[in-house]
């Protein structure tokens, strides 16, 4: 066992605790090689949202962790499934051609026209926007169509099983239901020859050496049909039981709203002769006024949002932290994500191996970050586009290469990148937020302080640290009780905002000169009135 292998023995990231229970299975089974399969779902009946992404990335961390732990001995594969046959109950509010989808409402989502145009069918496009932003982080995956996959006839010999064993399922699923429900439920539902329309009817009779079920279609005949070879959709829960059992999957996690749903396809599993997977259920994400996030809402954010305003790592990064913890996903946990990010790149250099192994870039990168950092956060340069009220990369560099010597974009082209982003979150976030105010006698008699102390240091002080002690001094000296209400004063009455960066590195970054005059404007009542 090599010695990074030995290392993550004891790593106590949570991808590492994940990785050893799924150890611990495969022992119990007897299993020392051959392949281990972690699997995702998703319902392509809405645009694909972060947390799609979410359980993509998470469940990547857990197989590198595991890769890393068993030192390769297993051949490991990741699916992303799309239930591409479900029906099409509902038309997300989020979509365009309301009309058009309404009347196809039944139809299989691989069925349903894309009201984009750009495909041959509303599962195609949102199939094809998962993989894009899939294929876009670089992720190793293996995408699968529900809809392959009952057609191909590789779900055929399980779904003969599961024929077989109909009233075992019954027994499991039905005391779940409510009584009118239960009268009419089957794990099957057959596609009609009609309208082709996945049809939620009961079973009326089945012929087991046939490997056929009849039922009542839409136009009242009854009708008989293969449970093979795609003339049937499975029921959520047993379909999901259908999918560990025929694709052997050993693990895949999934939303805390879905505990019951994985106890009851556990049990299915385990009646089709499959062995459920190990898992875990991560806490949902909550968009801005405290809901559920939902394809078919549409609320909380798409990835395409958060890689508008952030880097691709922020987002990896706000996945990995605390996945049992419910947390809000809206537009301001972005910079704190990037900010956290950049601290945790910053510091992996200088950890030992086991250290690295808790990182977060260590599970971001799949055990590789990159060397390159920024020396500036993306809270300051936020700031400092919101003081300077930048429109171009080219008025922000003016000021970040008089901090950093010779920066540039060729030479820091993180930074670059970073710059791109905090113009465009100050343009669409910020700046239609901006609210000054007059400062009151103290915070103005500190402010007149400040402006002293700066003018007595050098021309040129770019001496964060000092600069900081600076403003400090001031706080003190104008006997504010607690010095937080003092920087808040100053980003309020400066910045136009509730929160700022370390004041000190701000000055540092923005100048001693721009800053005093910011400072004169301010007090003289100029912010407020432009």
């Amino acid at each position: 066992m090599s010695e990074l292998a030995q290392l993550a023995q004891t790593a106590k990231a949570w991808p590492f605790e994940q990785a050893r229970l799924l150890v611990k299975r495969l022992q119990r089974q007897g299993r020392t090689h051959g392949e281990v399969v972690f699997q995702t779902g998703y319902g392509p009946s809405g645009l694909p949202h972060i947390g799609t992404f979410g359980e993509v990335a998470r469940t990547a961390m857990v197989r590198h962790a595991f890769e890393v732990m068993t030192d390769g001995a297993f051949d490991t594969r990741l699916i992303a499934f799309s239930d591409d046959m479900d029906g099409f109950r509902k038309v997300p509010s989020n979509l365009p051609e309301q009309e058009m989808l309404t009347q196809h409402l039944g139809l299989p989502l691989s069925k349903v026209p894309d009201p984009f145009g750009t495909h041959d069918s509303l599962a195609a496009h949102n199939n094809a926007r998962l993989c894009a932003f899939l294929d876009g982080f670089g992720f190793r995956y293996e995408f699968m169509s529900s809809t392959e996959m009952y057609a191909s006839g590789k779900f055929d010999e399980t779904l003969l099983i599961m024929l077989a064993r109909y009233q075992q399922i019954l027994d499991i699923i039905l005391p779940t239901l409510g009584g009118e429900r239960q009268a009419t439920y089957s794990p099957f539902l057959p596609i009609s020859p009609v309208n082709g329309q996945v049809l939620q009817v009961p079973t009326l009779g089945r012929d087991l050496e046939a490997g056929t079920i009849t039922f009542e279609d839409v136009d009242g005949q009854i009708k008989e049909t293969p449970v093979t070879g795609g003339q049937v959709k499975i029921q959520w829960k047993p379909d999901w039981a259908l999918r560990w059992t025929a694709l052997h999957v050993d693990y895949e996690m999934s939303g805390k709203d879905l505990i019951e749903s994985v106890q009851q396809s556990s049990k299915i599993c385990r009646v089709l002769g499959g062995k459920p997977p190990d898992g875990f259920n991560y806490e949902l994400f909550m968009d801005e006024a405290g809901e559920k996030i939902s394809k078919s809402k549409g609320n909380g954010l798409s990835v395409e949002d958060w890689l508008t305003y952030g880097m691709p790592q922020s987002l990896s990064h706000f996945m990995f932290q605390k996945p049992k913890t419910s947390k809000k996903l809206f537009f301001d946990v972005i910079p704190k994500n990037t900010d956290e990010y950049l601290q945790h790149l910053a510091a992996f250099a200088e950890q030992d191996a086991k250290a690295q192994l808790g990182n977060p870039v260590w599970h971001i990168h799949d055990g590789n970050p990159p060397r390159q950092t920024s020396p500036v956060s993306f809270s300051l340069l936020l700031n400092l586009a919101s003081a300077a009220s930048a429109e171009t990369a080219e008025q922000m560099w003016g000021f970040v290469s008089a901090y950093v010597d010779g920066a540039s974009a060729k030479t820091h082209p993180l930074v670059d990148q970073l710059i791109g982003f905090a113009i465009t979150y100050f343009r669409d976030f910020v700046l239609p937020e901006k609210q000054f105010r007059l400062p009151d006698a103290r915070e103005k008699a500190a402010m007149l302080d400040l402006i002293a102390r700066l003018e007595a240091l050098p021309e040129g002080t770019r001496d964060g640290q000092l600069l900081q002690t600076e403003v400090f001094a001031a706080g003190k000296a104008a006997e504010f009780e607690n010095l937080r209400d003092w920087f808040s004063a100053l980003y309020e009455v400066l910045l136009g905002q509730k929160t700022g960066p370390r004041f000190g590195s701000f000055v540092a970054i923005f100048g001693k000169t721009k800053t005093i005059t910011l400072i004169k404007r301010a007090l003289a009542g100029e912010l407020v009135q432009g």
